[in-house]
């Protein structure tokens, strides 16, 4: 577990955290890029690389999203309910990449020495799903709650980080 990010002595507030998340989120998904990249280039020993970066990358992202279904996003509409609407989008959107996630979950565990050009293709349009839908969705909850989250005063978040809060590295 992490403790809640500092800038200058204070804690940051929560949108900002929100905001530092989902940048080490897409930095991580560029470097899944580059993993899988560097196996289509036929370099087979990247692959266990690409495999471990590719789980612990999903399960970042499962986190995160499932942690603001279940405990942002709850806060966020009973505090604010002309988000609503808003929220529910997000919560669709994580649905949708939810579905993604599992395919190229499923497909990087079969990409082996011998998979085919075909197969590596399979992976990279999984990915490049994944990273267009996550991109534009990253973006528009960022311009809708940030500034919403850096209003709120949330003790308990503060005492235990929240699990759509976590980085790890």
């Amino acid at each position: 577990m992490e403790t809640p990010s500092q800038t200058n002595g204070r804690l940051t507030a929560f949108g900002n955290q929100l905001v530092q998340v989902h940048n080490w989120l897409r930095k991580e998904l560029a470097m899944l890029h580059d993993d899988l990249g560097s196996v289509a280039e036929g370099r087979a020993e990247r692959l266990r690389d690409l495999r471990a970066h590719c789980l612990t990358f999903c399960s970042a992202l499962t986190r995160h999203h499932t942690g603001e279904d279940g405990g942002a996003f709850l806060v966020l509409a009973d505090k604010f309910p002309e988000l609503r609407p808003s929220l529910e989008e997000l919560a669709h959107d994580h649905g949708v990449m939810t579905g993604i996630i599992e395919r190229l979950e499923e497909l990087v565990a079969g990409v082996g020495p011998g998979s085919s050009q075909d197969e590596i293709l399979d992976v990279q349009r999984e990915l490049d799903g994944l990273t267009a839908i996550m991109e534009t969705h990253f973006r528009y909850e960022e311009k809708r709650i940030v500034e919403v989250l850096n209003s709120l005063d949330m003790p308990e978040w503060l005492e235990t980080k929240p699990p759509f809060l976590l980085k790890t590295h």
